[in-house]
């Protein structure tokens, strides 16, 4: 990661202090630095407070734990996710082929992340495995991207008007979660595009019904 990378903490629970001290964005690059060197599970606060030259009590003017520190890096890397995605759809007005998108994109980056970040890939399944709050911030995310798309399928004739939308969309971003999620990547022995790809169409079948 750049030293210039802001990593934003709005938002992200376990903080304290001023959110733009400096000093918290020098914990969060000593953090991001031994989590990618070492994991996150052997990273621990006073690994990353010696890093800076800082005691670990000084650690705790900013974050309640080490979790907390990680909610924040994880936010970091599921926000990224989220925005990446959104990019993807911007790039057609087609309701049909974003929420394909939706599907192929949260595959290809999930698979990307566990085989080319591995330590940063272990951060992102202990958010899952301890219900972290960023999880369940992405997991949101996931449902408000579908909703739009769903809503703009219907705006244009596209998509059925039936069922409720709330429903559709949470049933649709659930649907997404065979492909990002860490114990379902994990099985993987390979991509899963294609599989995306199915899923995806029979969503939207179920849709244009």
């Amino acid at each position: 990661m750049p030293p210039e990378t802001i990593i934003e903490v709005s938002g992200v629970s376990g903080q304290r202090g001023p959110a733009d001290h400096k000093r918290r964005q020098e914990i969060l690059q000593a953090a991001d630095e031994h989590f990618r060197l070492y994991g996150y599970r052997k990273t621990t606060l006073a690994d990353i407070a010696k890093s800076i030259h800082l005691s670990t009590p000084y650690i705790y003017k900013f974050f309640d734990s080490k979790q907390a520190i990680g909610e924040a890096m994880c936010w970091h890397c599921l926000g990224a996710v989220l925005a990446h995605l959104e990019g993807s759809l911007s790039e057609t007005n087609s309701p049909v082929e974003r929420l394909r998108r939706v599907f192929i994109g949260l595959e290809r980056i999930s698979w990307q992340l566990f085989n080319e970040q591995k330590k940063i890939y272990e951060l992102v399944s202990a958010s899952f495995e301890e219900h972290w709050e960023s999880v369940g911030r992405f997991q949101d995310g996931i449902v408000e991207v579908t909703r739009k798309v769903v809503i703009q399928g219907r705006e244009s004739g596209e998509f059925e008007r039936k069922t409720p939308l709330e429903e559709t969309s949470r049933a649709i971003a659930r649907m997404t979660e065979l492909f990002y999620h860490p114990s379902f990547v994990r099985q993987a022995s390979k991509s899963q595009e294609d599989e995306a790809l199915a899923v995806a169409n029979v969503a939207i079948r179920s849709l244009t019904a």
